[in-house]
C-alpha cells in the first residue's frame, strides 16, 4: 500500500507538505497545479509552488513531491513539462480533476474529461517529453455532470502511456458531496494495467480499509482527511491513535512558525482558519476555537491564542 498526499490549490503548499510528512508515513506528494496555457514558464513559477526542488524534490522529511500540471494545450504541456524535469523534478502528475469554474470555463482540470481523445494527446505529448525512467501520472474525476466515460478516459490516458492514475470517485457534478463511488473505481482498475489510486472520501481508516475494498486499489490519496486529522496517514498504514487534541494545538503552532518565518506570513490569518474548518470534521473542540478567531487578523493575537490552549 501506498499512501499519497493529494494536490489542493491553496491548501496543501509546500508549509503544509512539510508539517504533514513530518507526521505520516507518506510515499508522494504532489504539487499545487501549475497553470500552463501559451507559454514555457519560468523556473521561478516552479520553485515558487515547489521549492523542493532546492531539495532533490523532496520534502525536508524525505518524501518525494512530484509536479502537477494544468492545461489543455498538449504542446505547452509537454514544454513545460520538459522544463519541470530540467530544474529537478522527479516526475509529473497531470490535473484532469480540477472542479473549479475559474479553471473549467478555460477547458482546463475536469472540464477536459469531456474529450477523451485530447486527454489522449495531452498524455501521449508529455510522456514523449519526459524520460522514460521518470513517472507522469494523471488524476481524473469519474465524469462531468454524470458519472460516465470514466473507463474511456482512463483507458485514453493508458494507452497514452500515462505511468498511474489517481480517481476521485465523483463526478464534476458531485463536487465533494457524499458519497464517494469507490465500486466505480474497481472498474477502472479492472480494465488498466498501470497502478490506479482511489480518492475521495475518506477520513478515518475505517473507511481507507473500506475504500480499498470497493475499489479493489491498494494505493490511497488523501486530502481534505489528510487535514481534518493530521496523522491519518499514520493511523492507515500504522494503526496508531489519531492525535490528541493537545498534539494538535502544537502542530498549529509548529504551523504558525512555519508560516510567518516564511514568504507566506501574509497569508497567515486566513490559512488558519481555513485549516481549523477542517479540523472541526474530527475534533469539537477546534469549532470553539475557530470561533475565538475567527474575527482576529493579526498573526500574533492568533498566535497568543493558541499558546493559551496549551
Amino acid at each position: 500500500m501506498r499512501l499519497i498526499l493529494a494536490p489542493m490549490e491553496g491548501v496543501l503548499d509546500h508549509l503544509m507538505r512539510d508539517l504533514l510528512t513530518r507526521l505520516n508515513p507518506y510515499d508522494l506528494c504532489v504539487t499545487e497545479f501549475v497553470r500552463v496555457v501559451d507559454m514555457r514558464l519560468p523556473a521561478r513559477v516552479f520553485h515558487r509552488l515547489c521549492p523542493e526542488l532546492h531539495h532533490g524534490c523532496k520534502t525536508p522529511s524525505g518524501t518525494p513531491v512530484r509536479i502537477q500540471l494544468l492545461g489543455q494545450d498538449a504542446n505547452w504541456l509537454a514544454e513545460n513539462a520538459a522544463q519541470a524535469i530540467n530544474l529537478g523534478a522527479g516526475g509529473i502528475d497531470l490535473n484532469f480533476g480540477c472542479p473549479a469554474k475559474t479553471v473549467n470555463k478555460h477547458r482546463g482540470g475536469a472540464a477536459l474529461l469531456a474529450d477523451s481523445e485530447q486527454l489522449y494527446r495531452i498524455g501521449r505529448a508529455v510522456r514523449a517529453a519526459v524520460p522514460a525512467h521518470l513517472p507522469v501520472s494523471a488524476k481524473i474525476r469519474l465524469g462531468l455532470e454524470q458519472r460516465d466515460r470514466y473507463l474511456e478516459n482512463s483507458q485514453a490516458l493508458a494507452e497514452a502511456g500515462i505511468t498511474e492514475l489517481a480517481v476521485h470517485a465523483r463526478s464534476k457534478k458531485d463536487g465533494y458531496r457524499p458519497p464517494a463511488y469507490w465500486p466505480l473505481v474497481a472498474q477502472i482498475k479492472h480494465q488498466l494495467t498501470i497502478p490506479v489510486i482511489v480518492n475521495g472520501e475518506i477520513w478515518n481508516a475505517a473507511h481507507a480499509v473500506q475504500a480499498q475494498a470497493e475499489s479493489q486499489c491498494s494505493d490511497i490519496m488523501l486530502g481534505r482527511g489528510a487535514l481534518a486529522l493530521p496523522n491519518l496517514a499514520d493511523t492507515i498504514k500504522t494503526g496508531t491513535a489519531p492525535l490528541p487534541w493537545n498534539e494538535v494545538i502544537d502542530l498549529l503552532l509548529d504551523y504558525s512558525a512555519l508560516e510567518v518565518e516564511g514568504n507566506k506570513a501574509v497569508y497567515y490569518p486566513n490559512r488558519i482558519k481555513q485549516w481549523l474548518n477542517y479540523l472541526k470534521l474530527q475534533y469539537p473542540e477546534a469549532q470553539e476555537l475557530f470561533t475565538a478567531i475567527r474575527t482576529l487578523k493579526h498573526t500574533e493575537e492568533i498566535r497568543s491564542l493558541l499558546r493559551k490552549q496549551l
